[in-house]
C-alpha cells in the first residue's frame, strides 16, 4: 500500500526491498547500498494501467483500484543481476519466465499481456 505523502514507485522501490531483497533485516549501510544499486532503475517506471480492477472483494460500496506500471531491465544489468531474499511478509520470491498460462490473481494477467504487447514480447 502507498503511504501518505509517498509517490507510486517509492512504494514500489520500497515494497521490492522489503520483498525481495530482505532489506528490512539488513543495517542501515547495507540498505543505503541496496537503495542506491535500485534507485535510477524505479524512476523509470511507464505506468500499463491505472483504475478500477474486477475483484473478489468488491462490492457495491467498495471497490479495488490499482496502478501497474511496468520496470524494465532490458539487458539485466540492475535488477536481474540482484540476489533475491524473500523478506517482510514474503515467503517465496524468484525470477521467473511466464507465459500466458500463467495462474495470477483476479485480472492480474491482464497487465501482464498489456506489458507484453507494449514491449513486442511473446505472449
Amino acid at each position: 500500500m502507498v503511504d501518505p505523502g509517498e509517490t507510486i514507485s517509492a512504494t514500489l522501490k520500497r515494497e521490492f526491498m522489503e520483498e525481495a531483497m530482505n532489506s528490512l533485516k539488513k543495517n542501515k549501510a547495507e540498505r543505503e547500498k541496496l537503495e542506491k544499486s535500485i534507485r535510477k532503475f524505479f524512476e523509470q517506471g511507464e505506468e500499463i494501467y491505472k483504475g478500477y480492477v474486477d475483484d473478489p472483494r468488491n462490492t457495491d460500496n467498495a471497490w479495488m483500484e490499482t496502478v501497474a506500471l511496468n520496470f524494465h531491465d532490458q539487458n539485466n544489468s540492475v535488477v536481474g543481476n540482484i540476489k533475491l531474499i524473500a523478506g517482510d511478509d514474503a515467503r517465496n520470491v524468484k525470477w521467473m519466465d511466464i507465459d500466458r498460462n500463467l495462474n495470477l490473481y483476479a485480472n492480474h494477467s491482464e497487465f501482464i499481456k498489456k506489458t507484453a504487447e507494449k514491449l513486442d514480447a511473446h505472449w
